[in-house]
């Protein structure tokens, strides 16, 4: 077994899933801060947690799309998997 097809096993069995678990977290996390901030519109101070919560909820989106760019392009540049 190659180096290529050992890296290419291990992106595809533990990185990707790892990657779309995190795109999960991350969308829970902001949704989480939607509900909190609508269903606290009257307290400041739970509307301003719901809003950090969206906040990085979307920094997570952010990162992980960034994360799976880069992975995409090691994977096409090194022709592996």
């Amino acid at each position: 077994m190659t180096s290529s097809k050992i890296i290419g096993a291990l992106i595809t069995n533990i990185i990707q899933p790892l990657i779309i678990l995190m795109f999960i977290i991350a969308i829970v996390v902001f949704i989480w801060g939607v509900v909190t901030m609508i269903m606290n519109a009257g307290n400041e101070e739970a509307r301003s947690t719901g809003i950090k919560h969206m906040m990085w909820g979307l920094i997570g989106l952010f990162i992980m799309f960034g994360v799976y760019g880069i992975l995409n392009l090691l994977v096409n540049t090194l022709k592996v998997g």
